[in-house]
């Protein structure tokens, strides 16, 4: 059985992270191998939680890995406490990335044109790094700005793109994807979550797919908001999916369809969006 390591936080509520990921990466028949970056009572968006970073105590799991050969088919990296534990993420990959194995990265550093708390350009430039490493990273549209614009000017910049209608959005969204891809050389990227103008004056959601030199959109009817490891659950099976040789089209098709059901349940029962969606019932469709 092919495995994944991932490196992300664990939430006790929330259901994001490594509760989201591990579930999903399973029941794709690959195997979810955890390595937490930090424990938390429950996720970030909550009014109040509490925080355990790991960062003093990866290298002592490295270690143990390192005992067993541990050489993973797939790395996944998600959320990271701070620029210090970006530079054990990076021994991680020294020591335990084979010639084969594939890099999945998920820029965790904003959303809908805001910065999370934690963030500082410090930890964006090392973000960038580590983005650098990767084979497929899946930023949204505030973290493919990050990853282009400092800080300072994510305001500005969001306020210039949310300006734009659908037609000029996705050709400055594909711009922006083979600009990433030149600067940082991955293989390919998926800028997820998109909010578009639907023609009949719905709401829609795109994710844009850039790989072998070639751009393709998957869009979806957009459900209520957002909800609390929506993100997490689309990159497990991007992640799942680019070990077992799929297509990252295909995958982003897989994924899409899996969490717009689950989303569109939460609507309907009036899910707290902190409290993330109801995805169980439809992981059978991932297998």
């Amino acid at each position: 059985m092919k495995k994944i390591a991932v490196l992300n936080d664990l939430s006790g509520l929330g259901k994001c992270s490594l509760t989201a990921a591990i579930p999903v990466i399973s029941v794709m028949g690959v195997q979810a191998c955890p390595l937490p970056t930090a424990i938390l009572s429950n996720q970030t968006g909550y009014e109040s939680y509490y925080c355990d970073d790991y960062t003093d105590r990866l290298d002592q799991i490295m270690e143990e890995w390192q005992k067993r050969n541990f050489c993973p088919d797939g790395i996944y990296t998600g959320f990271v406490a701070g620029s210090a534990q970006i530079e054990k993420i990076l021994k991680f990959l020294e020591l335990f990335r084979g010639k084969d194995t594939l890099v999945l990265t998920d820029p965790v550093m904003g959303d809908r044109g805001g910065a999370y708390d934690f963030l500082t350009q410090e930890l964006c430039d090392e973000m960038r790094e580590l983005v650098k490493q990767a084979d497929v990273i899946t930023p949204n549209l505030t973290e493919a700005i990050l990853l282009l614009e400092p800080l300072a000017r994510l305001e500005e910049c969001w306020r210039e793109i949310s300006c734009l209608d659908r037609e000029r959005l996705c050709k400055r969204v594909e711009e922006m994807a083979f600009e990433i891809q030149r600067r940082f050389h991955v293989s390919a990227l998926v800028v997820t979550g998109i909010d578009l103008d639907g023609k009949d004056g719905t709401e829609e959601i795109g994710n844009m797919i850039l790989e072998k030199g070639e751009v393709s959109w998957v869009v979806t009817e957009k459900y209520g908001g957002s909800y609390s490891g929506t993100g997490d659950l689309f990159a497990s099976v991007l992640s799942a999916g680019m070990v077992k040789g799929m297509e990252m089209k295909k995958c982003v098709e897989k994924a899409v369809n899996f969490l717009s059901q689950a989303i569109r349940d939460a609507v309907e029962d009036g899910t707290d969006r902190n409290d993330g969606v109801c995805f169980e019932t439809y992981l059978y469709q991932l297998a």
